[in-house]
This record gives C-alpha cells, structure tokens and sequence, in this order.
C-alpha cells in the first residue's frame, strides 16, 4: 500500500469509543458564487457540491473536455511561486489560488466537496476567506456516517528554504505559531499562535485578507500578472503606509492571513494535520516543502480517527500574539 496516495485505506481500528469519534462532513446542498481571478482579471464561477465520504476535496474543470478532476493533494500542486497551484504541466491546466478556499473548508471540518470552476484560478474575492465561509454557512454542513482521520504527527520534521523556515511536531490538536517580519513599519514583526478549536477560524482569521506592496504589484501588472488584483480583494501598502481607506480589519491582519495561507495549504495533505506548525516567513513553496518531508518519512505519521474531545469549542478563543 502507498501511504502517501492511499491514506484512506490505511485506517485502522482504535480503541476509542463509537461517542468520541467525529464523523466526517460534507455540505447539505450545493451553492455557488462568482468573483474575479486575482490575475486574469476574468470573472470566474465556483460551485461547491457535496461529495460522499472519502471523496475528500477535488476540483473539476467545467470549461475544458472531458472536466478533469484535480484532487487537493499536495503532490498535485504544480506552482507555489505567487499562490498554491493544482494542475497538469504537461497537459498545460492548472487551478490557482486555491488556498484562501481551502482554508474556508478546512477551518469548517468539511471533508468531502466537489468544487466545479470554469477557469484556471479560483475568485479572490475580498483576498480573504470570509466569502467561502458564507457560502457554507447559507447551504449548512451535513454529517456523515465515516470516521473523521488526521495525520497524526508522531515526531518532528523541518524544512528550510531561503531563510524561510517551517516545523512540524507532535501535539494533541492542530497549532499554528507563525511569525512574518518586513522592513515596512506597517508591518514589522508580528507574531501569533492560534489553536484551532472548533470556531476559532471563522471568528478570529477567515476575515484577514491577502496583502502585497505596490511596487510589486506593479511589477506584476507588468508581466500581465495581477489583472483583478485592486483595493477591494487586497491590502495594498506603499512603503510604510496601508493605502486601503477603511485601513486594516485587525491590527495585525498581515500574521493572520499567514496562517490563513498556511491552514489552506497544509489542508492539501488530504485530511487535517495533528500537530502544531512552527514557521518563520513561510510561504507556500515551504508550506508544501514541508508536507512533502513529512510524508517522505513513513515513520513520522500515521492516520487515526479524530476524537471529539480534540475539538474544545470555545465561545472566547485564546489567541497569542506578540
């Protein structure tokens, strides 16, 4: 059996009891939405359907023969350079930015979605996940009969790629501790460790939006790059300054959206990750470096059954930041 390709079928039975066990989550009807490509420009439609257990997340291509379909998975990803890229190179298709989505369904428990699009990125809408997390909210999540699986990280692992660093290691549920640090004051060094308990997600990082500076943006445009990229699906600074006029959702909204991208992407193992995520300045190239060290390594995973007593709602999250 390949563990990396097949991880539903290495499931095995535990001794926990039938109560503590989560189930897995689908949405209760399908529902769609549509928004502009962050760097086509175009405007691109997204309709998510519910799936059957262990269908796990796929997109599918509604606009090319044949619709093919394009499982979330980390070695599926073809291009981290400006987002997390699904795809062929070969057959030229791919689907960008699907992070801020991911996270959206990742941060709501849902396993099993199939997400028709009919362009080659995913909307941006307001560069945050909130939009996707509405969606969800209107249509409902359905539970299902199959047992919820995590990774379970049984021992340290770490990548490193110019000076960006990330880390995973052992813990009872699933930790984020991030930390950016930019030479603009706007942003400077900010720090913050979230555990995602159940609603820690939606209150506390789906609204931060996506951010980058103007010269780069510019640079971009330059290479046709950044189309549909304006004040209104991102924070935007010039130099020292946040050019947005309602200025930021949250003080440190740049730290929060990291770990917006880095939930996205880490949901792209296929199933949601136990342990707790150490990064510095890390992006989507070593957010999928890192998954691809963890799984190159049998001896550091294996799949168990999520158990209820993981999730500790809260109506008041502790967040930490510095």
């Amino acid at each position: 059996m390949n563990k990396i390709t097949d991880l539903s079928a290495a499931f095995t039975s535990s001794d926990i009891s039938d109560q503590d066990i989560v189930r897995q989550r689908t949405l209760k009807a399908s529902i769609g939405c549509a928004g502009v490509g962050l760097h086509s420009g175009h405007k691109i439609r997204i309709t998510l359907h519910p799936a059957p257990e262990n269908h796990g997340i796929v997109f599918r291509r509604v606009d090319l023969d044949g619709q093919p379909l394009f499982p979330a998975r980390y070695d599926g990803v073809i291009d981290t350079q400006l987002c997390t890229c699904l795809g062929d190179r070969d057959a030229g298709i791919k689907i960008g930015t699907i992070e801020h989505l991911m996270a959206a369904l990742a941060g709501s428990r849902i396993d099993n979605v199939l997400i028709d699009i009919d362009a080659d990125e995913v909307p941006v809408m307001d560069g945050s996940s909130a939009p996707f997390n509405f969606l969800i909210d209107c249509v409902g999540i359905e539970e299902q009969d199959a047992p919820r699986q995590v990774i379970e990280v049984l021992k340290p692992v770490e990548v490193e790629y110019k000076g960006c660093t990330a880390r995973i290691e052992p813990s009872h549920g699933f930790e984020v501790d991030f930390e950016i640090d930019f030479a603009s004051k706007a942003i400077n060094n900010q720090r913050m460790s979230v555990k995602f308990d159940d609603g820690v997600f939606v209150a506390n990082i789906a609204r931060a939006r996506t951010f980058g500076f103007l010269h780069e943006v510019e640079a971009m445009r330059s290479m046709g790059l950044a189309r549909g990229g304006s004040l209104d699906n991102a924070v935007v600074l010039s130099g020292d300054e946040v050019m947005n006029e309602e200025g930021l959702r949250y003080d440190d909204e740049f730290v929060r959206h990291k770990i917006l991208d880095a939930l996205g992407d880490l949901y792209t193992a296929g199933k949601q990750l136990q342990g707790k995520v150490t990064a510095y300045k890390s992006g989507h190239h070593v957010n999928n470096l890192l998954l691809k060290a963890l799984f190159a390594d049998a001896s550091a995973w294996r799949l168990a059954p999520m158990r209820k007593s993981a999730l500790h709602a809260v109506e008041t999250p502790v967040l930490a930041t510095a």
